[in-house]
């Protein structure tokens, strides 16, 4: 069992590391380097300086302009919110939700890596399952990566909000945070159940979306009288998808509940890519660096 594991986290390794390199490292670097300023020193001021830049201070003190002077900083802090509820386990094409996750975090890990960044995770179900704390160097990566592969959660349900909590209190410094989920976190009118937590989440951190999904969630095939499980609430039911009706009722709360996430993330100015099972997905990875 262990020495299949370490094949699957060294084959993961292997395919993301090569990626990160050739592809994602440099656009990586260009979206979310110089986002973090540090305060250098105070210096006077000269013609073409920022006048938003003007300590205000130290220009009253010694009576004459002087600005602040700030750097890049050096190194981020990169934290991968991960969702590892039931639903993760869906899939109908080549891999499922949670092997696609897994895949996106270690090229987001490598990639950080290369930028000389600290990476952590935070494993969430309907509670924070595993916080690994921010650290640099490859074992700790590979530690990352093994515990997604394995991991089995306590809760099989989906709480954003709380994992958006937890980052709030639990990283003091600005850092920038990937939220990986199929965001099936709705309340009874399809709205998302996140987005106080999410107001204040981004006021302190940079956050992205990279929303998973199967294709078979967005549309609903025709394959007669199907019993559907739901794997968060272990509810069980048949469905007759051979109705056109039922099919359209279905495909249309289905595009309804991604809609409104656009929308509440559009409203916080939250990037988001989504991205399929049956999908390639450095296009999408590329396009969410791109945004920035």
């Amino acid at each position: 069992m262990e020495n299949e594991l370490l094949k699957k986290v060294r084959k993961i390794e292997i395919r993301t590391k090569v990626l990160s390199h050739q592809i994602f490292a440099g656009e990586y670097h260009s979206a979310f380097k110089g986002r973090g300023m540090a305060f250098s020193e105070v210096r006077e001021y000269q013609f073409g300086d920022d006048v938003r830049t003007m300590d205000w201070n130290v220009t009253a003190r010694l009576r004459s302009p002087y600005i602040k002077v700030f750097e890049e900083e050096r190194e981020m802090t990169v934290v991968l919110l991960v969702d590892v509820s039931s639903s993760g386990i869906f899939g109908t094409t080549v891999r499922n939700k949670k092997e696609l996750i897994a895949e996106i975090a270690a090229v987001l890990s490598f990639s950080a890596s290369i930028n000389n960044d600290k990476v952590g995770a935070l494993f969430f179900s309907s509670k924070v399952e595993k916080f690994i704390p921010p650290k640099k160097g490859r074992s700790h990566l590979l530690s990352i990566l093994s515990s997604l592969l394995e991991f089995h959660p306590q809760n099989d349900g989906t709480d954003i909000s709380e994992a958006l909590r937890f980052l709030t209190n639990a990283i003091k410094r600005k850092c920038t945070a990937f939220l990986l989920s199929d965001l099936m976190d709705v309340d009874e009118k399809s709205e998302p159940k996140y987005e106080e937590a999410l107001k204040i989440a981004v006021n302190r951190h940079d956050i992205s979306v990279i929303n998973i999904f199967d294709p078979r969630e967005r549309t609903l095939p025709d394959l007669g009288l199907v019993r559907i499980r739901d794997a968060e609430t272990g509810v069980e039911n048949w469905v007759d998808t051979s109705s056109r009706s039922v099919r359209g009722y279905y495909d249309k709360w289905s595009t309804g509940v991604y809609e409104r996430a656009r929308r509440l993330f559009n409203k916080y100015k939250v990037d988001c890519v989504s991205i399929s099972t049956d999908q390639d997905y450095v296009k999408g990875l590329l396009m969410l660096f791109k945004n920035k």
